[in-house]
């Protein structure tokens, strides 16, 4: 009898039938008390070697139709290397056919970093005596919400991820990054500690990482429309950073997501905010022109529309750190899919590759540290 179940740290799917392996019916859960939905991550048993085909019923109705396009699953037998699978979207359905060569094996939407990985890592990240560890608060979850601060200089560099939970490329990416910033061997991780004081936030959406959402918290917030007005009883991730900031100013920013739809990596400016000037878009263009330079994930051709002058939304990170702070900031999208741009074809964009792009961006970092003010 094939079993397929999602009740664990991350896990999502409801099983309508598995009876025949070759037509098993699925459907993605939506996010508790928000609408969203396209997360998904769950475990097969007993199928054996038999030929699957999955079928996840509702995919019409998810949340980023265009994510669909051109896009293909992960599997993996041991939670740690993650392969693609053969994926296809009629409008209605997307299948996904396997033949898996040990059991269990487990699918997912992109590789994913339960809330246990992440602190198990986190637990070894403390132990870094280049670190300064926080706990700033707790989630509605009640979840330790972790900062870290490292270096003295004058400059303020914040950098967040995972803002969305379902978008777990923000976690490897964190995993890269921090690998390379506690490295005391590294010039240029130790070269930027003296220029800068780091902040970071590897993690802001632990409720709904661990609840298997993919957008929302635990109050079905979407904390990266919250920043404008965010409170404790709904929003205490974001109110609780935010005061930080306040603490310390802000002189760069980054937030770390994935985008389902467009398949490559870019990055989005806060270019429409009522603060932006020549500065920003120099410095912007200056971060961007570099990063092309050192990186073959990199691309500058494939983005997001930059809001009209003054009419960005205030209500999202990089729109509302940059206003209030008037400085550089950005978001860095990473793609589900495969990225176009040095495409993969056994693994897609994957943890590894987040990783490595990770500590490219810390080369960059290290370079405009001079001249973010």
């Amino acid at each position: 009898m094939i079993k397929i179940t999602s009740d664990f740290d991350s896990g999502n799917i409801n099983c309508l039938d598995a009876t025949d392996a070759s037509n098993i019916q699925l459907e993605i859960k939506s996010d508790g008390k928000a609408d969203f939905f396209q997360w998904f991550f769950y475990k097969v048993e007993g199928a054996g070697r038999a030929p699957l085909a999955m079928r996840l019923k509702n995919a019409y109705a998810a949340s980023y139709i265009g994510g669909w396009k051109d896009y293909r699953a992960v599997a993996s037998y041991d939670q740690e290397n993650w392969f693609r699978v053969e994926t296809s979207f009629d409008g209605r359905e997307v299948v996904i056919r396997h033949t898996p060569e040990q059991e269990p094996v487990y699918y997912a939407y992109f590789a994913p970093y339960p809330t246990s990985r992440y602190r198990t890592y986190i637990g070894n990240v403390k132990a870094a005596s280049l670190l300064t560890h926080e706990v700033i608060g707790k989630t509605l979850d009640g979840q330790e919400i972790d900062y870290f601060r490292a270096g003295e200089g004058p400059r303020q560099f914040w950098v967040i991820a995972r803002q969305h939970p379902g978008e777990t490329m923000g976690s490897w990416w964190m995993e890269g990054f921090l690998e390379r910033l506690t490295d005391e061997n590294d010039g240029a991780a130790q070269g930027m500690m003296e220029k800068t004081t780091l902040h970071i936030v590897p993690c802001m959406n632990l409720d709904g990482a661990k609840r298997g959402h993919l957008r929302t918290n635990a109050a079905g917030k979407d904390l990266n429309r919250a920043w404008r007005n965010a409170t404790m009883e709904e929003s205490p991730e974001v109110f609780l950073v935010r005061e930080k900031m306040q603490e310390t100013g802000v002189d760069f920013f980054l937030d770390v997501h994935g985008d389902e739809a467009i398949a490559n990596n870019f990055l989005d400016s806060a270019k429409g905010i009522p603060a932006w000037e020549e500065r920003h878009e120099k410095l912007f263009n200056r971060y961007s022109a570099r990063l092309l330079d050192i990186s073959k994930d990199f691309q500058t051709k494939e983005g997001y529309p930059s809001a009209a002058p003054g009419k960005a939304n205030l209500d999202i990170a990089n729109s509302y750190v940059g206003e209030t702070w008037n400085c550089l900031s950005m978001t860095l999208e990473m793609p589900f899919k495969d990225a176009n741009v040095n495409p993969d074809p056994v693994y897609g964009w994957s943890p590894a590759r987040c990783r490595h792009f990770a500590r490219e961006h810390l080369e960059v970092m290290a370079e405009i540290a001079d001249i973010v003010r």
